[in-house]
C-alpha cells in the first residue's frame, strides 16, 4: 500500500526542509512549496538520492493569490495527498509605533491568510476522502503576547485558536489536526527579520531537527496542541481546564455584579 504524499510549505530551509527530511526517510513522496527554486532544487535532489522518494516542487510566493490558488487547487484535487505541514510564515519584531503598515499585512497574509486557505482546502479534501493530516505551525509567543510585535504574536494565536476549532469540525471525519508551537528555534527566519539569533540565551534556543523530531513523535502519538520545550504536559492541560472554566460564564443574560453604575446621590 502507498504511502500519502506531503505537501510542505516553507520547504526550502528551516523548519520545513527538515520536515521534508524526515517525511522522505519516512518513505513518503514529497510536494516542497517555496520561493526559492534554487534551495528548492538542491533539497528535492539530495532527498531524492538518498531515499529514492519522489519529490516535486511548486515554486510559489504565499502571499500572491494566483499563487497560493494553485497550491489550494494542488490540495483539492491530488488524491495522493495526505498530510499538509502549513510552515510557510515569516516573523516581525519591534512596535507597532512606526512599523510600516505593508510589511505587517504581508505577515498577515502569510502567516493567516494563506496558512487558512491552504488547511480549509485540505480539510475539505482530506474529509472528502475519510482521512489526512494538517499540521500547522504556531509558536509558544501565541501564549505569550506580551513578549513580541503584535501583529506576528496575534497570527500565531489565530493559528493555535484556528486549530483547535478545526479539530473539533473534522476529527470525527478522519482528520488529525495537529498545531505545534515551538519556541525560539535556530533558522534562518531571525536573519530575515534583522534579529541575531546568537544574541539569545543559548539555553533557550532550540536546534531546529530537535524541534521537528519532537514535533513528529506527538504527531505519532495523536496529540492536538505540541510544545516541544514544556517539560511538563500537566502545565497545559492546567492551562487548558483554566480555560474552559470560564466558558459557563463568557456569555450571559445580565453583566457582572461589578460592571454595574452606581447610583450617584442627588
Amino acid at each position: 500500500m502507498s504511502k500519502d504524499t506531503i505537501l510542505i510549505t516553507g520547504a526550502s530551509t528551516g523548519i520545513g526542509a527538515v520536515y521534508a527530511d524526515r517525511f522522505a526517510k519516512r518513505g513518503h513522496n514529497l510536494i516542497l512549496v517555496a520561493r526559492d527554486f534554487e534551495r528548492l532544487e538542491v533539497l528535492a535532489n539530495r532527498l531524492w538520492a538518498e531515499t529514492g522518494v519522489n519529490v516535486e516542487i511548486e515554486v510559489a510566493d504565499l502571499t500572491n493569490k494566483p499563487d497560493l490558488a494553485r497550491i489550494e487547487t494542488r490540495l483539492l484535487t491530488d488524491p495522493k495527498i495526505g498530510v499538509l505541514v502549513n510552515n510557510a510564515g515569516m516573523g516581525a519584531f519591534g512596535e507597532i509605533i512606526g512599523a510600516d503598515p505593508e510589511n505587517l499585512e504581508t505577515v498577515i497574509a502569510l502567516n493567516v491568510t494563506a496558512a487558512t486557505r491552504l488547511a480549509a482546502a485540505a480539510a475539505n479534501a482530506f474529509a472528502a476522502r475519510g482521512g489526512g493530516s494538517i499540521i500547522n505551525l504556531s509558536s509558544v509567543l501565541a501564549l505569550a503576547p506580551e513578549r513580541t510585535n503584535p501583529v506576528y504574536g496575534g497570527s500565531k494565536a489565530f493559528l493555535l485558536n484556528f486549530s483547535q476549532a478545526l479539530h473539533q469540525q473534522v476529527s470525527d471525519k478522519g482528520v488529525h489536526v495537529q498545531v505545534v508551537l515551538p519556541g525560539a528555534t535556530r533558522t534562518e527566519i531571525w536573519a530575515r527579520a534583522g534579529k541575531n539569533v546568537n544574541a539569545l540565551d543559548p539555553a533557550m534556543v532550540m536546534d531546529v531537527h530537535d524541534l521537528v523530531d519532537a514535533a513528529l513523535a506527538a504527531f505519532d502519538a495523536g496529540e492536538l496542541v505540541t510544545i516541544p520545550s514544556l517539560p511538563d504536559a500537566g502545565d497545559w492541560n492546567a492551562f487548558e481546564a483554566a480555560r474552559l472554566k470560564l466558558a459557563p460564564n463568557l456569555s450571559r443574560r445580565f453583566p457582572a455584579s461589578r460592571y454595574r453604575m452606581k447610583e450617584v446621590a442627588a
